[in-house]
C-alpha cells in the first residue's frame, strides 16, 4: 500500500522539478537574447575595456624592464602588521581571487535567478570604464617615479628583480602571464585593490543583500591589510588606492547616469514578450475600458455612470436626462 501511495507523489515530484526546469531555461533564453542585443550595442565599449586591459598588462610588463632594487623603504605598515612571509603570501592572492569569481557569478545572476535588477553586459561595460580609468591614472604614476619593490622577489639578489632587455618587439607586446605575477616597479597603486573597490562599490549600488554589501567592505579592509603584511605593497600603495579608486568611480557615475533597473520594469522592452504575457495586457486594457478607464496610464481620471451613461470627473451627464425628467 505504501508504494502503491507514493507513485503520484514521485510523479508530482517528476512533474514538478520538469516544469521548473522548464520555466528555467526559458528564462535563460530570454535572458540571452536580451543580452545579445545589448552586446550588438555596446560591444564596441566592452572590447576597448578589454585592449586597454592589454595595454595595461604590457604598461606594467615595461617597467618591470626599469625596476633597479634597492634597500625597502621604510613604512609604517610594515611596522605595525607582522610579516606573513614569503611562503603566506598566497593568502592575499587566494582572498582576491575569490572576490573576483565571487562578482563574475553575480554579473551572470539574472541567467539563473528570478530576481533580475541588472543587465550583464551593462554592468560590465560600466565596470571596465571604472578599471580602465583608474588603471590609466596608475600607469602615470608608476612610470613617474620607479620605487624599489618591497616584495621578496624584487629585492636585491633576486634574479626576478630585472628583467634582461627584450630581443625584439614580438617580445614586448607579448605578455608574459607568469611574469605578470611576478612583477617589480607597478607600485603606486595598487592593481589588486583597483579591482576589489570596483567590484565592492559595484555591488554596494546595485546588489540587493545587505549583508553581502557590508561582508564586501570588510573583504575590502582585509585585502588592503594582507596585501601590505605580505610586503606586495607599500602602505602608501593602498592608502592612494582607496581614496582614487572611489573618487574615479564617483565621477564616472555621475556622467554615465543611472542604469535602467529591471525590477521597476523600466528596461522591459529588452526583453521578448511571451503570448500569454500579450493576452494577459490586452484583457486588462479592454478591463479598463469596460470600467471607463483609458488604456493610457496617463487618463486614469475619475468617471461616474449615470443612466447607462459614463462622465467624466463625476459631471458629464448626458443631456438626454434633461428629457427623460420632463
Amino acid at each position: 500500500m505504501e508504494v502503491v501511495g507514493t507513485r503520484p507523489r514521485k510523479q508530482q515530484m517528476t512533474l514538478y522539478i520538469g516544469r521548473e526546469a522548464s520555466k528555467l531555461w526559458k528564462r535563460i533564453c530570454a535572458e540571452i537574447t536580451a543580452e545579445i542585443n545589448l552586446l550588438l550595442e555596446n560591444w564596441k565599449y566592452l572590447l576597448a575595456g578589454l585592449v586597454l586591459q592589454y595595454v595595461h598588462g604590457l604598461a606594467a610588463q615595461g617597467v618591470h624592464y626599469l625596476h633597479r632594487p634597492g634597500p625597502v623603504l621604510q613604512d609604517v605598515g610594515f611596522f605595525l602588521l607582522p610579516e606573513l612571509g614569503q611562503d603566506k603570501g598566497y593568502i592575499s592572492e587566494t582572498l582576491f581571487t575569490c572576490v573576483f569569481i565571487s562578482f563574475v557569478l553575480w554579473s551572470f545572476h539574472p541567467f539563473i535567478l528570478k530576481s533580475k535588477r541588472i543587465y550583464t553586459v551593462l554592468i560590465w561595460c560600466r565596470v571596465l570604464a571604472f578599471l580602465v580609468a583608474c588603471q590609466i591614472l596608475r600607469i602615470i604614476t608608476f612610470y613617474s617615479t620607479q620605487l624599489p619593490g618591497p616584495n621578496y622577489h624584487c629585492r636585491e639578489g633576486s634574479k626576478l628583480a630585472r628583467l634582461p632587455r627584450p630581443e625584439s618587439v614580438v617580445e614586448v607586446l607579448l605578455l608574459n602571464f607568469h611574469g605578470i605575477g611576478y612583477g617589480c616597479g607597478d607600485l603606486i597603486f595598487s592593481s589588486h585593490m583597483i579591482f576589489t573597490l570596483v567590484f565592492v562599490l559595484t555591488y554596494n549600488k546595485y546588489g540587493t543583500q545587505r549583508c553581502i554589501k557590508q561582508l564586501g567592505w570588510l573583504i575590502a579592509v582585509i585585502q588592503s591589510l594582507l596585501i601590505v603584511a605580505s610586503h606586495k605593497h607599500y602602505t602608501v600603495d593602498v592608502v592612494v588606492a582607496w581614496y582614487t579608486v572611489n573618487l574615479v568611480v564617483f565621477f564616472i557615475e555621475k556622467k554615465l547616469g543611472e542604469l535602467p533597473d529591471r525590477t521597476s520594469g523600466a528596461g522591459s522592452f529588452l526583453l521578448p514578450v511571451s503570448t500569454k504575457e500579450k493576452d494577459s495586457r490586452t484583457k486588462e486594457e479592454n478591463h479598463k475600458l469596460l470600467n471607463g478607464n483609458s488604456a493610457d496610464p496617463s487618463d486614469w481620471r475619475q468617471r461616474t455612470q449615470v443612466n447607462g451613461k459614463i462622465g467624466e470627473d463625476g459631471n458629464g451627464v448626458h443631456a438626454d436626462t434633461g428629457k427623460s425628467e420632463a
